[in-house]
């Protein structure tokens, strides 16, 4: 089993790569989604925000993760506590997949704070999306964010430099969509089938 980080800021293109390798053949696992999914209602983890953050943070009985994102992106303390009851949980919904994988699985976990929690030395391979910080701007507001929040989130997260450090490929993606399919695939072919292949 060969087991990829996929990283990047917001509005890199995590997403996208994320499902070009997954449609190669990889099982991608999206650290967002799960992060969404441990604290829905109902479960642990949403009893544990709640009572950290009060009922300020639902609507109609659910998180509003924007009231909630703004509560966090203004108070590292209060990012921290979140962290601290969501990033446990996540970890162990992705060990689960992991256990229920393939032994000669790719697997791809796209983790956007990966260099702020000092993760990389759990995987055997890390891919750092990049590009100029206002493709990545305009990219974000056009899913609907305010660019306000977008630069709020830039500034939160870490630098383009600290994500390179970590990274065994650096993928640019300031072109199109075609263009960063053909990096993706040559990395694929390259990089990464020899890598699990172990040669």
């Amino acid at each position: 089993m060969l087991t990829v980080a996929l990283t990047g800021g917001i509005g890199s293109g995590k997403s996208l790569v994320g499902e070009y390798l997954q449609a190669l053949g990889a099982i991608v696992i999206d650290s967002d989604q799960l992060a969404r999914d441990v604290i829905e209602r109902g479960s642990e983890g949403f009893d544990q925000v709640v009572s950290r953050f009060g009922d300020a943070i639902l609507k109609d009985g659910e998180i509003d993760r924007g009231a909630l994102a703004r509560i966090v992106f203004d108070d590292p303390s209060a990012r921290r506590d979140l962290e601290a009851i969501i990033h446990p949980r996540v970890r162990a919904q992705y060990e689960s997949i992991i256990a229920r994988a393939s032994s000669d699985a790719i697997v791809v976990n796209q983790i956007p704070l990966l260099a702020e929690t000092n993760g990389a030395s759990r995987f055997d391979l890390v891919i750092t999306i990049e590009s100029e910080e206002q493709t990545r701007i305009e990219r974000a507001v056009a899913r609907g964010l305010k660019e306000y929040e977008v630069r709020k989130r830039l500034s939160s997260q870490a630098s383009e430099t600290d994500r390179r450090k970590i990274a065994h490929i650096v993928i640019e993606n300031d072109g199109t969509k075609e263009e960063l399919l053909s990096k993706v695939e040559r990395i694929w072919e390259e990089e990464i089938l020899p890598r699990r292949a172990g040669t």
